[in-house]
């Protein structure tokens, strides 16, 4: 091809342009080929530079034309502000752990893992096989794919002593994502203006999906090994709620969990009061020193809401996760779901399903825990020798997050922005609280990219702390 004479079509086209008016005819290709003595490729070559530079439009059947260049003008959505009211006083605005940081920035605010920490080789040829087969055409079952129900029932299962009836696959309910679960939980078991009661601390994204269905919030204080089964007794009797949320295992921000005995105590709260316990066990797949040992399998009555999540674990394009329930509330989960989204893309449960049933899928997760392990470690060491006013009470036996308190009368916002300002993202713990902090904390993840930074991070937040 000749490079010249497609600089000179375009050079000599853009003079031609800066003098035409706006939707005036380019000259046609037959024109230009025998103006410059030019091939037909290299004419089209020469159009395609224009049009990529935003000078010319093509239209199908008619020609090409100058491109008119729209004015700039400011809009008022004022009216806005009339038609949408005051904000909710929750959710108005993105968690800090949804932000998109820049380049170089060392980001320990994250939900998610490292890109390099999951299994994507798996997850790609997982996508490609199911894009082969009738789940990347069809329709799937509200419910969700029976293979797919099958396993998630069966990992519960395996953890079910022999005198408790484990779930079916009937009972799982699939969903694109554990957030939409918690919404559609929250509306149709809790209810607008009822009382739920909740850790505190506790996943931000529950507390947002309770204020977005109009739940009043009951606090439980929670602290390394959980809440309180006294304090749990209490607000079921002073408040009448009929249902509990919690993250039993390497709970999300503090990574703590609960005891086995504890987690029975608990249960057996739960049934005296006739009441339900959400259990989410997000971090199922992410145990470092411990194994999760759901409460869901130690019930057969009902009163457990499972909610198990692989978007952690296999990857964040692939949002599935499952919802075990029984009875007539497994039901009016269902309806809500089916009104809400209908189904879940066959071709990502399909996928899912096929990562999770390899072979390799049990030797990843144990690198998987490993390297969260080497990662926790690290970070924890980083801040006890560089930032010791940052002080996390335990090393979480799981999960993907440190929780550290903040010298008395820090304000953890502002901490937060000064250390963004030297290149450290940090999450500020304030959304994890349903109510009143009871504390100056901030969240930090230990699964990103880049762990070799992590003392060059301490560092900065001790300097910034020092400052405060």
């Amino acid at each position: 091809m000749n490079h010249d004479s497609t600089g000179r079509i375009v050079q000599g086209l853009r003079a031609w342009i800066s003098t035409a008016a706006p939707g005036a005819k380019v000259p046609s290709n037959r024109a230009l080929m025998a103006e410059y003595g030019a091939s037909p490729v290299t004419v089209q070559k020469a159009m395609r530079t224009l049009a990529s530079l935003g000078l010319i439009e093509s239209r199908p059947g008619v020609g090409t034309f100058v491109r008119g260049v729209r004015a700039t003008r400011p809009v008022d959505y004022g009216w806005q502000t009339a038609a949408l009211g005051a904000p909710p006083s929750r959710g108005s605005s993105l968690s800090s752990t949804q932000r998109t940081v820049v380049p170089d920035a060392i980001g320990l605010h994250s939900g998610y893992p490292a890109r390099e920490l999951l299994p994507e080789r798996l997850v790609r040829a997982a996508i490609a096989r199911a894009g082969r087969t009738d789940a990347a055409m069809g329709r799937s079952p509200a419910a969700g794919l029976p293979e797919l129900q099958a396993w998630f029932a069966a990992e519960l299962a395996a953890s079910a002593p022999v005198d408790v009836t484990p779930p079916s696959a009937r009972d799982v309910l699939v969903l694109s994502g554990s957030q939409s679960g918690l919404s559609s939980i929250f509306r149709a078991l809790v209810g607008p203006g009822q009382p739920l009661m909740i850790e505190s601390p506790s996943y931000w994204g529950a507390i947002l999906a309770a204020a977005q269905a109009g739940i009043t919030l009951v606090p439980v204080p929670a602290g390394q090994h959980g809440p309180d089964p006294a304090d749990v007794e209490r607000a079921f009797e002073e408040t009448g709620a009929r249902a509990f949320y919690a993250q039993p295992s390497y709970a999300n921000p503090s990574g703590a969990q609960w005891s086995r005995e504890r987690g029975l105590e608990i249960l057996q709260v739960v049934h005296r009061h006739g009441a339900f316990l959400i259990e989410d066990d997000w971090a199922h797949d992410l145990g470092i020193d411990s194994e999760p040992h759901p409460i869901a399998a130690q019930d057969d009555h009902g009163h457990v809401i499972y909610l198990r999540s692989l978007t952690k674990s296999v990857s964040p394009s692939l949002r599935v996760a499952a919802l075990i329930a029984r009875g007539p509330a497994r039901e009016r989960i269902l309806a809500d779901r089916a009104a809400e989204s209908m189904y879940v893309s066959g071709l990502l449960q399909a996928a899912a399903l096929d990562v999770v049933t390899q072979p390799s899928w049990r030797s990843h997760l144990k690198g998987f825990r490993r390297q969260l392990r080497d990662r926790r470690d690290l970070l924890l060491g980083s801040l006890r020798e560089h930032a010791p006013l940052a002080q996390v009470d335990f090393a979480p036996p799981g999960g993907l997050n440190l929780w550290a308190r903040l010298p008395e009368g820090t304000s953890p916002e502002q901490v937060a922005r000064n250390c963004e300002s030297r290149g450290v993202i940090i999450a500020p713990g304030t959304e994890w609280f349903p109510a009143e902090p009871s504390g100056p904390y901030v969240r930090l993840n230990y699964s990103g990219a880049n762990p070799e930074r992590f003392p060059e991070a301490a560092k900065i937040i001790s300097e910034v702390l020092a400052e405060n």
